[in-house]
């Protein structure tokens, strides 16, 4: 009985360990998106207003 306990832990533990590591990288992913999106989307604004063109004098 203690040896199928111990198993059942180790189960359990590795789980637990695998849904840590999912929702860390999920994590990873929407910060990576909702930081470099909106900083992707301002430069194409301002490429297409012309902000990256050199004056005309």
């Amino acid at each position: 009985m203690k040896k199928k306990k111990s198993k059942n832990n180790k189960k359990k533990f590795f789980q637990k360990r695998n849904e840590i590591m999912q929702t860390k990288n999920s994590a990873k992913l929407v910060l990576f998106i909702f930081g470099i999106g909106p900083i992707i989307g301002i430069i194409i604004f301002l490429y297409s207003k012309g902000f990256f063109n050199s004056p005309t004098i």
